[in-house]
């Protein structure tokens, strides 16, 4: 049995330490490519972009179309392969970062990762999710290392929309739902190989934070605040879920995200969003009982995120079309088979209406 960890080469997170990166940054070269979105570049690239010329690099702006797939990666590496550029900056969410880490290796340069959200566990990974052109699920690339820095500062997370950290709370609730199961069954982690106690570990940390401080975290960031912990949540989000989904594995909930992706009608949820629903599915896919159910339940639902059919403009949903969402949970692709238990494409369907009748009776009996 080989068992595995992996990390970025360094993680440095605190308030304005985009704006003091040059000693994290000289050694990757002076002529980087920026990866960043319209918005992001609105908000804090072109700050960044002025910054860096400041300090003597010749930045080499492009500007990301928002979708994480092979056509807009292909598009970008060859004007970083005809510019000469040292280092690939990804500057934005979780689609940017993916992109970044796809375009470095395409070069085989290195990657640094700046989130500007923490509404994913994205940065941290040596694996990028690959979309189709119009936000369809496509595949899992991998890479033979982690980026060589991720850079986190707590004020540009702290002023963007508090919906979007509690989307990054959702996906790495998932966390140690999904590490647990991948442990019980004895399955590979997304390394490919079995889980260490350390990988382990940190998923059972990140769970542990989530529910000291998700709150206080939310409170704190709708007023911008850059508080203790609003940089746990950070943390949580961003670190300890991106090593725990990593070195922990992927099982249940994160599958059936990637099923969801396949309705149109979901398009214009947050990755998170459809996580938090995925994590309910995965508990019902188990069986947990009450307790344990509702222990994850409660925190998804005070903190707004989906929890009905309705939640996920599924409403009208039929039994076909969510049945097919969850044959795309069960593909071979994806990860739900290292759940400890064999499951059908039926059983997840079922275990989508499940998750919609308990709610609906939860809030029917607790007006």
């Amino acid at each position: 049995m080989i068992k595995e960890f992996a990390s970025p080469s360094s993680y440095v997170q605190g308030k304005g330490v985009l704006f003091k990166s040059d000693p994290y940054l000289k050694g990757f070269g002076k002529k980087p490519l920026l990866v960043t979105g319209e918005t992001v570049y609105e908000i804090v690239g072109q700050k960044f972009e002025n910054y860096l010329k400041e300090n003597g690099y010749d930045v080499d702006l492009v500007k990301f179309n928002g979708e994480s797939s092979t056509n807009e990666i292909n598009r970008i590496s060859e004007i970083g392969k005809k510019d000469g550029v040292t280092a690939i900056y990804g500057l934005g969410g979780g689609k940017t970062s993916d992109s970044a880490k796809a375009i470095a290796d395409n070069l085989n340069l290195p990657v640094v990762i700046m989130p500007t959200l923490a509404s994913t566990d994205a940065p941290c990974s040596r694996l990028s999710v690959i979309y189709t052109d119009d936000g369809s699920f496509d595949h899992y690339r991998f890479y033979t290392h982690n980026p060589d820095l991720v850079l986190v500062d707590s004020q540009v997370i702290a002023n963007a929309p508090a919906k979007l950290l509690i989307a990054g709370i959702a996906d790495a609730l998932a966390t140690n739902v999904e590490a647990q199961a991948v442990a019980q069954a004895g399955a590979d982690t997304m390394l490919n190989e079995k889980q260490t106690l350390v990988g382990n570990a940190i998923a059972q940390k990140c769970e542990e934070t989530l529910f000291k401080y998700a709150h206080l975290a939310v409170a704190d960031v709708k007023k911008n605040i850059v508080s203790a912990a609003l940089e746990k949540i950070i943390e949580a989000n961003t670190l300890m879920s991106g090593l725990g989904f990593e070195s922990g594995g992927l099982s249940g909930a994160h599958a059936i995200h990637d099923g969801l992706t396949t309705l149109e009608e979901t398009h214009d949820l947050t990755h998170g969003q459809k996580v938090a629903y995925g994590t309910l599915t995965q508990l019902m896919l188990e069986g947990a009982d009450q307790e344990r159910y509702n222990k994850y339940f409660k925190l998804i639902l005070s903190l707004g995120l989906p929890t009905t059919l309705d939640d996920l403009h599924l409403a009208d949903a039929s039994d076909e079309e969510l049945l097919s969402a969850a044959k795309a949970a069960c593909s071979e692709n994806d990860t739900i088979d290292r759940l400890p238990f064999k499951v059908e494409p039926d059983d997840v369907a079922q275990a989508f209406r499940a998750v919609d009748s308990y709610t609906k009776d939860y809030l029917a009996a607790h007006k």
